[in-house]
C-alpha cells in the first residue's frame, strides 16, 4: 500500500471530509440564499462545543493549575487550526498583559504559513517533535494540539513528545474517536459534521477551534486574577480607544470622576488594576504594586488586604 492509500484511508469517514447532500446546489445559490445557509450550519457549533464542556473545563483547570506554579501553554497546530492558534496566543499579551513567552502557537511550517500556506508542512512529523524541543518542554507545561482532522502528522508528533517530556497534553478535534485524543491525555472532540463545502475545514471546524481556545485562554486568565469581575483591568493600554476605555473602567469601579481615574491612571502608566487600587486605598503607585505582587495579582484579594473592601 502506497503512502497515499494510507492517507486515503486515514481520512475516510472523518466527519470533516464528508461530503453533505444539503449543501450540494450552492453553486447555484444567490449571495442572501447562501448566506442563509451557512449562518444555519454555523448554528450548529455552539451545540457541538456544548458537549465538549466537561472536558474543556478539566484542561482549563489543568492549566491554571500549572501556570499559577510558573509553567506555559503552547498550542500546536497547522494551517487554519494552527493560525486559529496563533491568534488566540497573540491576542494575550494585549488583553491581559501577560508576557509573550506564557502562551504561544506553534504553527507547521513556521511564522510564514500564517499568511502563506505551507500545507505539507502538515506532514513533516519529524518537525512537530523538534519544535516541542526548541520550545524546551517541560513537566512544567502544558502543550494542546489543534487540529480539525485529528490525524496531522506535525500535531501528533508534537504532542507525542510533549507528553515524552512530562508536560500536560491535551488536543482538539472535530471528529470523533480521532487519532489525536489517542495520543494526549485529555481529547477534546468537537464533532461539527460536514462542512458547507466539503472538506473546507476553515469553516465549521475553524469556528469551533476559535470558541474553545477562546475559552482556554480566557477562563484561565479569569481565574489567574487578570480580571475584576467581567473589567478587562489588565489590558495594556496601546492606544486613544483604549486608554478612554481605561479611564471610564477605574471610574466605573472606584465611583471617581474621569479627571480622577485619568490622574491615577498616568502615575500607574496606564494600568487599570494599579490605578484602581491607589484611589480605593488611597495609596501610592510603589504601595499599590507591592500589593498586587503579595496577592498574585488579584485586584479583588489586594483591595480586601488594603481594607477597600466596599469596592463590588
Amino acid at each position: 500500500m502506497g503512502k497515499s492509500d494510507t492517507v486515503a484511508d486515514s481520512l475516510r469517514g472523518l466527519a470533516t471530509e464528508g461530503v453533505d447532500t444539503r449543501f450540494a446546489g450552492i453553486d447555484k445559490m444567490s449571495a442572501l440564499e447562501l448566506a442563509g445557509v451557512m449562518n444555519e450550519a454555523d448554528a450548529e457549533v455552539p451545540r457541538a462545543v456544548a458537549g465538549a464542556l466537561p472536558v474543556i473545563a478539566t484542561v482549563i483547570e489543568a492549566v491554571v493549575d500549572r501556570m499559577a506554579k510558573g509553567g506555559r501553554l503552547r498550542y500546536v497546530g497547522a494551517g487554519t487550526a494552527g493560525r486559529m492558534a496563533v491568534v488566540d496566543a497573540s491576542e494575550c499579551p494585549p488583553t491581559f498583559s501577560t508576557p509573550p513567552e506564557l502562551v504561544q502557537a506553534i504553527l507547521a511550517g513556521g511564522p510564514a504559513a500564517m499568511t502563506n500556506a505551507a500545507e505539507g508542512a502538515e506532514d513533516d512529523d519529524d518537525a512537530g517533535a523538534s519544535a516541542v524541543a526548541a520550545h524546551d518542554i517541560t513537566a512544567a507545561d502544558v502543550v494542546i494540539g489543534v487540529t480539525a482532522s485529528g490525524r496531522t502528522p506535525f500535531v501528533l508528533s508534537a504532542i507525542a513528545e510533549a507528553r515524552r517530556r512530562g508536560a500536560l497534553t491535551a488536543g482538539l478535534s472535530c471528529n470523533a474517536d480521532s487519532a489525536l485524543s489517542r495520543v494526549a491525555e485529555h481529547g477534546i472532540e468537537v464533532v461539527v459534521g460536514n462542512e458547507v463545502i466539503a472538506g473546507s475545514t476553515r469553516l465549521k471546524s475553524g469556528t469551533a477551534q476559535k470558541l474553545v481556545l477562546n475559552m482556554i485562554s480566557t477562563i484561565t486568565m479569569v481565574q489567574l486574577g487578570h480580571t475584576y469581575g467581567n473589567y478587562m483591568v489588565d489590558m495594556r493600554v496601546l492606544n486613544e480607544k483604549l486608554a478612554v476605555r481605561a479611564a471610564k473602567m477605574v471610574s466605573d469601579i472606584t465611583g471617581a470622576d474621569r479627571d480622577t481615574a485619568a490622574a491615577a491612571l498616568a502615575k500607574a502608566d496606564n494600568h487599570a488594576k494599579t490605578a484602581v487600587l491607589m484611589i480605593e486605598a488611597d495609596i501610592d503607585v510603589g504601595a499599590a504594586r507591592a500589593l498586587l505582587d503579595e496577592t498574585a495579582g488579584k485586584l479583588s484579594q489586594a483591595l480586601l488586604r488594603a481594607g477597600a473592601s466596599n469596592v463590588e
